[in-house]
């Protein structure tokens, strides 16, 4: 039986079309999407790979497989995983599945997640500062920003946000708490706010946005476990299949352009060595050259695609 593993109110997806040709779906097939979300991709391999092919729906948010389990109920030929993308070898061992056909990533959180003030994603509505992908983890934003030192807050806000600001922002932060406690969004915004002088707030966008995505990261160590889900991912995959990922902002990018860059290199010895001693192989080949990036329609019709990034790559025959 072929297999496909899928892991994310409704969301659109985005590059639906593109990433959907990319993946190459074969009837029986056997896919993955380790960000199932709202299953928009889902249906769209659904089509491809007929009655006997099989899905595999991943998220570490445990409403969104809820909500696919409703969704797709009458589906026989899907099983929905509520954990973490990194841990796919472990849910395929316990499927008894050695390999699949394809991979899917897309790696923005969805439109129900920011939506819900409760889950203290937006910066644009008050609510808990939680930010939790995976409400069952204890860690939450509200304990990065209450319990960092000042020097750990301004890194992480520097490192993934990539703020210019963020020593201020992080003085500011310590300033706030050593008289009251930050637990909601709006405090966080206010502090923000004012940590940032007024001509500086008046550019690039809500002022924010980087220290938002820089503790959701955090929160929820989204970049380590990128690159580790990529490496480990890549032995699941059969020869000729592929990995697609989407991602949103350049930290995102960069991690998924240089891991498919290393897995796809033959050797890694230094260039004035006269011989390879390495002994590396190469384990896929990139499909994707340059980023896959959005149309002005979809950009137009979906604004939430106009930072998507595409990039694929497709494993080689003796790539284990």
């Amino acid at each position: 039986m072929g297999i496909v593993i899928i892991m994310k109110k409704d969301h659109t997806p985005v590059l639906p079309e593109e990433t959907i040709d990319y993946l190459d779906c074969k009837q029986k097939g056997i896919y993955i999407d380790g960000t199932a979300g709202r299953g928009g991709h889902i249906k769209r391999i659904l089509q491809k790979i007929g009655e006997k092919g099989l899905i595999i729906g991943v998220d570490r948010d445990q409403k969104a497989i809820k909500f696919l389990k409703n969704k797709f109920k009458d589906y026989e030929n899907i099983k929905l995983v509520h954990d973490n993308y990194i841990n796919i070898p472990d849910i395929l061992e316990k499927l008894k599945i050695d390999q699949v056909d394809g991979m899917l990533f897309d790696l923005g959180f969805s439109s129900p997640q920011i939506d819900t003030p409760e889950r203290g994603f937006s910066y644009q509505k008050d609510g808990p500062l939680d930010m939790r992908m995976n409400q069952e983890q204890n860690l939450k934003a509200a304990d990065i920003v209450n319990k960092y030192s000042q020097p750990e807050l301004a890194e992480v806000i520097r490192e993934y946000g990539e703020d210019k600001w963020a020593e201020r922002i992080a003085e500011f932060i310590v300033k706030f708490r050593n008289k009251e406690k930050i637990e909601t969004t709006s405090q966080l915004v206010e502090i923000i706010k004012k940590a940032i002088p007024a001509g500086a707030r008046r550019k690039g966008g809500h002022p924010a946005r980087r220290t938002f995505q820089a503790l959701r990261i955090e929160t929820n160590n989204e970049l380590n476990q990128l690159q580790a889900m990529i490496d480990r991912c890549v032995s699941c995959l059969k020869t000729g299949g592929r990995i697609c990922i989407i991602s949103f902002h350049s930290l995102e990018d960069r991690i998924v352009k240089h891991t498919f860059r290393e897995l796809a290199k033959d050797c890694v010895c230094p260039p004035d060595f006269p011989i390879c001693n390495c002994d590396k192989t190469s384990l896929v080949k990139i499909i994707t050259k340059k980023p896959v990036i959005p149309s002005k329609k979809e950009i137009d019709e979906n604004p939430r695609a106009r930072s998507a990034k595409l990039r694929v790559v497709e494993k080689k025959e003796g790539g284990d």
